[in-house]
Parts: structure tokens; C-alpha cells; sequence
């Protein structure tokens, strides 16, 4: 195989072709679709999507159908929280930004231990969690629209902060930064790949597996949290279901930026282009007035393709 067919196969290298071939799609069917100020505006809710997917890629990347199904309630139950604590009022700002990253904290540790501790599936407890979430939240707010993002707060997401660009990009990619220092520079992040790749033999070489496993779902947790602060920011106020749109699709963008379902190889600057691939799709669906049951159905369809595509991977490698 020639160098540059093994470059172009790189799954970072097929999501960039596959966004700049979707904006020119875009940009045929909405004539202003990859205008600048369009493309800043998918950038900005690729960077909501792609916050949740870092903690998803961390849960993914530990191996063992590691996934995480309860980002969704805890972006919608941080961003109540958030816009609970700000009532509109920049005050509020420090003291809803720690309640927040607590509460996804919390609920990641319990997905951890139970998952790592109490030997519960990855995908059961999580969508349980997913289910006590839901509930939590109709009792306490019964689906009436409840708080309002600070203004700061809403500067700092969707209005100009640095060189032209809003807050919440820079944002983006200081965790973008981070991941990539964390999972090539660090000794957690070599672990996180040793245990995703053959568990067993981690532990054997001393590495605290149930320790590590435990800590991804709880920055699972925290990055969800983040995400449904800035979420909050983005659209001012909060429901209770406006984080279910992010379990689907962190799976997806993780996935579309080449870090397989088993685990143990990817990284996250693959999984930022998939978030913002993804969103320029779901934009598109948008324009030809696909509703979203439609979408999440491709969305679905998409993932399907995917898992298949890699299964096959794992079988010629076999």
C-alpha cells in the first residue's frame, strides 16, 4: 500500500475530506451555507457537542464497551442547575460553575463504581443512570423551562472574545490541548490505552485498573457538566430534556474520529473533526427539512455503518 493511500485511509484525514465535501453539498443546496459567519456558527455548537464527546472518548478509549450513556442527563441537569444558580445575574457565575462540575463529578463516580466495583455493564448502568436523571429532573422541574444563562455568560459563548472569535472555541481547543497532553504525555494517559488494549495484562503490570476506569467516568461526568453550562449560555434558558441530542451523537463524533467502540487506540483530534462533521450533517438534514425524528434516525443508521466498517477492521487485522 503506497504512502498516500495509507494517509488518506487516516480516519482524521477521511473526516476532514468528509467536511469539506459536505460543505461544498451545503453550500450547492443553501446558496451562504459555508460563509464564514455560518461556519463560525457550526463551530460553536460543534464545540457544545464536542465538550461532551472528550469525556466519552476517555470512557471509550478505556476499553471493555466502555461508553457513556448519562452525558445527556447530566448536561440537561448542569444546565438547570447553572441557569437556577445564575437567575440572570452574572454573580451567580463562580458558585454555578463548581455546583455543576460536583454534580457531574458525583454522577460519574457512581457510574465508575458501579461499573468497575459492582461489575455492572458499561451500557447498563449508564442508561440507568440515564433513566434516574430523566426522573430527577420531571420531578423537580416537570419540563417547565427554568432559570437564565448569566450575561457573561452569554457573551463569553456565542459573542466575540479573542481575535474574533467567542469563548467558547478558545475553550474548545485548550481541551483539545489538554487531551492531547493527557493522553500522549502522560502516565494516565499511556494507562488508559494499556487498559484499553488488553485489560488483564495492565493489571498484571501493575497498573490500578478499577482506579483509572473509575476516574474516566468521573471526568465523563465533569465534561458533560461543562458542556451543559455553556449550553446554557448558548441558548439562555434551560429544559429538562436539552442535553438527551448529545448521548447519540458524542457516541458518533467519537466514533467518526476514528477511536473504535473496543477501545484502546484513537485520540481526541480525530474526535473534534467528528463533532464538527457531524454537525455540519445534522445542518444539512436541517436545510432539506429533515425533522428530528429523521435525524436521529440517520444519526442512528450512521452509527450502524461505523461499527460495521471498524468490525471489519478488526477482522482483516485478526
Amino acid at each position: 500500500m503506497s504512502t498516500v493511500t495509507t494517509f488518506l485511509r487516516q480516519p482524521l484525514v477521511v473526516a476532514l475530506i468528509l467536511i469539506a465535501a459536505l460543505l461544498w453539498l451545503g453550500e450547492t443546496l443553501s446558496p451562504g451555507f459555508a460563509s464564514g459567519q455560518q461556519i463560525l456558527r457550526l463551530l460553536i455548537v460543534a464545540a457544545l457537542l464536542g465538550i461532551v464527546a472528550a469525556g466519552q472518548n476517555l470512557v471509550i478509549l478505556g476499553g471493555r464497551e466502555g461508553i457513556d450513556l448519562s452525558v445527556g442527563g447530566v448536561v440537561s441537569l448542569s444546565a438547570i442547575i447553572a441557569g437556577n444558580l445564575m437567575a440572570g445575574e452574572n454573580g451567580g457565575i463562580s458558585l454555578a460553575i463548581l455546583a455543576c462540575i460536583l454534580t457531574g463529578a458525583f454522577f460519574g463516580l457512581i457510574n465508575g463504581i458501579g461499573v468497575t466495583l459492582l461489575r455492572i455493564p458499561p451500557l447498563v448502568m449508564t442508561l440507568g443512570m440515564l433513566g434516574v436523571l430523566q426522573g430527577l429532573l420531571v420531578v423537580v422541574r416537570q419540563g417547565i423551562p427554568s432559570g437564565r444563562a448569566a450575561p457573561a455568560l452569554a457573551d463569553f459563548v456565542s459573542r466575540d472574545f479573542l481575535l474574533g472569535l467567542p469563548g467558547i472555541l478558545w475553550l474548545w481547543v485548550a481541551i483539545g490541548l489538554v487531551m492531547a497532553f493527557l493522553l500522549s504525555r502522560t502516565v494516565f494517559g499511556h494507562r488508559i490505552y494499556a487498559i484499553g488494549s488488553n485489560e488483564q495484562a495492565a493489571f498484571m503490570a501493575g497498573v490500578p485498573v478499577k482506579v483509572i476506569r473509575i476516574a474516566l467516568f468521573v471526568l465523563s461526568g465533569v465534561f458533560a457538566a461543562i458542556a451543559g453550562i455553556c449550553l446554557l449560555g448558548y441558548s439562555g434558558s434551560s429544559f429538562a430534556n436539552v442535553g438527551e441530542q448529545y448521548m447519540l451523537a458524542s457516541i458518533i463524533a467519537v466514533v467518526f474520529g476514528g477511536t473504535p467502540l473496543s477501545g484502546g487506540k484513537g485520540g481526541y483530534t480525530g474526535t473534534m473533526a467528528g463533532a464538527f462533521l457531524l454537525v455540519i450533517l445534522q445542518s444539512i438534514l436541517t436545510t432539506v427539512n429533515i425533522d428530528e425524528s429523521g435525524r436521529q434516525m440517520v444519526f442512528g443508521a450512521t452509527l450502524l455503518v461505523l461499527m460495521l466498517f471498524y468490525g471489519r477492521g478488526r477482522s482483516m487485522r485478526a
